[in-house]
């Protein structure tokens, strides 16, 4: 009886959440990504993806999960099982801003285990080829010209280019047709298509399209050009000086995640931020890699908790109504 009673023990403490936290991983990783393929979120989770697969020694899966400007996914990611098999690479917009924009948001960033900060992403502001516009200052007399008829796209209702296009409106004061995709991939291959006339982007899908001449940069939203788009000029430099804007994607797991298992998945993204290659990946993308010391879940988790309480302003003084 003595030894039936110790094995059920043994049995049972092998388990046990620690117990299993630190075999962990022993099966495939999820890493949900809150919009479709193609944008700067799902470009910058597959770079990281693929390095943490090799230092975890498993597959780590990318899934994208899109829809309500990323507030989907999120609540899928939030609401999975704390055992660090499901992760989600989230925004600016999707896990700082959704709280103030959504009524019936299911999750609340800053109670989320966070991993760590991928990388900032520069914004860019493009128009279609074909537009009959050169400049900045054209483009904003072409939409006074034609107020609410000049479409404008973005990731969907709340999403970064969403907030981006905000403050852009609320700056110049113009009028636009504005148009939510289910994420910024799509809205890209609009622009691309010439079926949309302009949009906010992240540099990771701005960059390579403006480098391909598929689409025509007329400013980057920061106060120096970005150098992976060297000919885009600057907001001061279009006239649009106040307009600074860059997002960012980090990594988060539900919350609950056991300790080692944090420990484990904050060493593999540093693995990766630390490999020259990946680095020079998200740079040639127009992004900028996580900084030391920004990377880890607690940097993360000041600058979520403070980006929530700054959008909670941002978003009431741009007007934009709750969903």
């Amino acid at each position: 009886m003595k030894r039936l009673f110790a094995a059920v023990l043994v049995a049972l403490l092998a388990c046990a959440p620690g117990a299993r936290a630190q075999d962990f991983p022993n099966r495939a990783i999820t890493m949900l990504v809150v919009f479709a393929p193609g944008g700067a979120t799902d470009v910058l989770a597959r770079i990281v993806a693929d390095h943490m697969a090799r230092t975890l020694n498993q597959r780590v899966m990318v899934e994208n999960v899109s829809g309500a400007g990323g507030t989907i996914g999120g609540a899928r990611g939030a609401q999975a099982a704390p055992d660090g098999y499901t992760l989600t690479v989230g925004s600016l917009g999707s896990h700082s801003a959704a709280p103030s924009i959504y009524r019936s948001i299911q999750y609340d960033p800053r109670e989320l285990q966070p991993i760590g900060l991928i990388a900032g992403t520069p914004l860019f502001f493009v128009v279609r080829n074909g537009l009959p516009v050169n400049t900045m200052q054209e483009f904003l007399a072409h939409v006074r010209e034609n107020p609410g008829r000049v479409s404008n796209g973005h990731a969907g209702i709340g999403s970064t280019n969403h907030l981006a296009c905000a403050l852009f409106a609320h700056l110049t004061g113009v009028r636009m047709n504005n148009i939510p995709y289910r994420g910024e991939g799509p809205a890209l291959n609009d622009v691309v298509a010439q079926q949309v006339d302009s949009a906010c982007l992240l540099a990771p899908a701005a960059v390579p399209q403006i480098q391909s001449g598929t689409m025509r940069g007329l400013l980057t939203a920061a106060a120096e050009r970005n150098p992976n788009a060297p000919n885009v000029p600057s907001a001061r430099e279009a006239g649009v000086p106040d307009y600074i804007f860059q997002g960012w994607n980090a990594v988060f797991a539900p919350r609950g995640t056991p300790a080692p298992v944090v420990e484990r998945l904050d060493q593999a993204l540093r693995a990766a931020l630390a490999d020259p290659t990946i680095r020079r990946r998200i740079e040639d993308l127009g992004s900028i890699p996580a900084a030391r010391d920004r990377q880890g879940p607690e940097a993360l988790r000041e600058m979520v908790r403070a980006e929530v309480d700054r959008w909670a302003t941002v978003v009431r003084a741009a007007g934009i109504e709750p969903q």
